[in-house]
């Protein structure tokens, strides 16, 4: 079924390619799973808005709500993605392969994390069919961008593009952590809402998901949230947020769920310190120099399943955990260490504030 939709969809694109042409202004903003717009597609949108006069195609999985947004999207959406001049996506559209852009149109891929942590992309084992087409989706990249120069050959390897295709100019969803001014009253805010936080270190636990929602509720069944908060509860506020993917509701009693907060980037700037396991939610602490603790007693049953770049144990930025007990000392005694600052310097080089303009510099005002 999803191949009839894809070949749908390049079916009408391919027409308008063919009889119309590119539009200078016109740009597509492609975000398959994220349609809030609030990473590096919404910091892009608002770049170009302030330089001069575009037309914006939004394209998501809102598309799909009803079945006259469907329509639109195979028909109009694709006529207008056709005619984009620009087009910058946060993940892999898989209809991709199969249109055919105008020689105008340049194509950025700025992906939705930053840095190298777990493999990804055509660095991961993947069914023949699916990997096929993901190939042919990635030919039709102009460019990648990449959080830093330490990760661009990591970069070039997962999408299967050129290393010179890869432009580590930074990210723009982390320019606004860098440049964000106003933490002191988003963590008053968020006490106003939560007085049980008031006066107290936040620790926010985000772990990533597992593929499976029997694995799902394993994993969650080792972190003990009554032993955490029974031995840090008076200096500690312990916020969860669970991954999208992760299956069932909140498991764990005696916590503050955050899983539903808009934004992740707040909850970053609130917190003080962070607990996950492989999410790549903790390229966000080490770049504001905050401090991380790894929860991951399945290291070795998540890892046979989906690899990492490089040791787990010796690479992330901050101590590992395999039981609460540890983990209750590690928030203890958590802090920066050299380790840490050697993966912001590997993984986040280019991200500087000022990611954005450069980017825009480049692919557009070139």
């Amino acid at each position: 079924m999803k191949e009839l939709f894809y070949r749908l969809f390049a079916f009408f694109f391919n027409i308008s390619s063919a009889l119309f042409s590119v539009k200078e202004n016109r740009v597509t903003l492609l975000s398959p799973h994220n349609a809030s717009f609030n990473d590096s597609l919404g910091e892009i949108r608002r770049e170009l808005e302030g330089r001069g006069e575009f037309d914006f195609n939004l394209i998501s999985h809102k598309d799909f709500a009803s079945i006259v947004s469907a329509l639109f999207f195979f028909t109009k959406k694709a006529y207008l993605l056709a005619t984009s001049r620009y087009v910058f996506m946060n993940d892999n559209f898989m209809p991709l392969g199969y249109l055919k852009f105008r020689k105008e149109a340049v194509v950025v891929q700025l992906w939705h994390a930053e840095g190298a942590f777990k493999k990804f992309g055509l660095d991961i084992e993947q069914p023949e069919a699916i990997r096929k087409r993901e190939i042919a989706a990635n030919r039709k990249l102009s460019y990648v961008i990449c959080s830093g120069e330490g990760v661009r050959d990591t970069y070039a390897s997962a999408f299967g593009v050129k290393k010179e295709q890869v432009l580590p100019l930074g990210s723009p969803r982390a320019d606004v952590l860098v440049n964000s001014s106003n933490a002191a009253e988003l963590k008053a805010a968020f006490e106003a809402k939560h007085p049980e936080c008031k006066n107290k270190k936040i620790v926010l636990y985000a772990p990533t998901f597992r593929d499976d929602p029997e694995c799902d509720r394993k994993f969650l069944s080792h972190f003990d949230a009554r032993l955490f908060n029974e031995m840090l509860g008076e200096e500690y506020a312990l916020l969860v947020r669970l991954h999208p993917q992760i299956h069932g509701s909140m498991p764990l009693e005696g916590v503050v769920d955050v899983t539903d907060y808009p934004s992740v980037n707040e909850l970053t700037l609130i917190s003080d310190i962070l607990i996950t396991d492989y999410s790549s939610i903790c390229m966000d602490f080490v770049l504001l120099d905050k401090p991380c603790v790894f929860f991951a007693p399945d290291l070795q049953e998540y890892s046979s399943r989906r690899p990492f770049y490089f040791d787990y144990l010796t690479y992330v930025p901050g101590e590992t955990a395999n039981t609460t007990a540890e983990l209750v000392e590690a928030v203890r005694n958590a802090r920066v260490s050299e380790r840490a600052k050697v993966f912001k310097t590997l993984n986040l080089g280019a991200v500087d504030g000022e990611s954005v303009g450069r980017i825009v510099d480049v692919i557009v005002d070139k």
